[in-house]
């Protein structure tokens, strides 16, 4: 295993991959990591525009729907072999990369919301999976910011996933790397856990993720200058 592993991640693309090039380091990481919201309301031809630029670079990608993608992209993934959502993707000895995309219900009736409910259940299948595997070092990617942290704020509500930051609270994975509220670009901590949300990919956020030896996972937040 190579001393230090690392992914570049980042979300919310909305059909908009011109700041890519911009993004350092993104041929030489370990992988490229998609948070969500690849399109704005596309399927899979336009979530292939976006992801085969990204794989044109680095061919090593993860990535999930967010809530403005359609069901069928999941699909479309996973014959690609890079869904994440509802997945448990080990990368190294004791350590995954875990994801669950798509938001809970909005005001905007986009294709991908679902209830609390559907989140715990892809949750706990995932709980249960790092449970059996005895996976101990995780990296929690979620499209839906867990719910009353800095990353979920929309002026002075918090419209986060109480399922969510229920995993978390339970689970305590290394780091959640979030999206979805592009407004609440920033960093927290619940319990031991960093959350951290870059924004959206044209405002130039985007998060260095590294795993190193027998260490956990580790997040820095960049942004890349307007």
């Amino acid at each position: 295993m190579q001393s230090t592993l690392w992914w570049l991640a980042f979300g919310d693309i909305h059909d908009n991959v011109s700041r890519l090039e911009e993004l350092p380091g993104l041929a030489d990481a370990t992988g490229v990591i998609v948070t969500g919201d690849i399109t704005v309301g596309g399927g899979i031809k336009q979530a292939e525009r976006s992801l085969e630029a990204v794989a044109r670079v680095n061919p090593n990608v993860l990535a999930q729907i967010g809530n403005m993608d359609r069901g069928e992209v999941t699909e479309w993934l996973e014959t690609r072999g890079w869904n994440l959502h509802a997945s448990v993707r080990e990368v190294a000895p004791g350590a995954a990369i875990v994801g669950v995309g798509a938001s809970t219900f909005t005001p905007f009736g986009t294709p991908s919301e679902f209830p609390e409910s559907r989140f715990s259940a892809w949750l706990d299948d995932i709980h249960r999976t790092l449970r059996e595997r005895g996976l101990r070092r995780v990296l929690l990617v979620s499209h839906n910011p867990p719910h009353h942290t800095l990353c979920d704020r929309v002026g002075d509500r918090h419209v986060g996933s109480t399922a969510v930051r229920e995993f978390i609270e339970e689970v305590q994975p290394d780091v959640c790397v979030c999206g979805h509220i592009h407004e609440s670009r920033g960093v927290d901590r619940i319990g031991r856990t960093v959350v951290v949300n870059p924004g959206t990919l044209l405002s130039g956020g985007y998060v260095v993720v590294r795993l190193s030896g027998e260490g956990g996972f580790a997040a820095e937040l960049n942004v890349l200058k307007p």
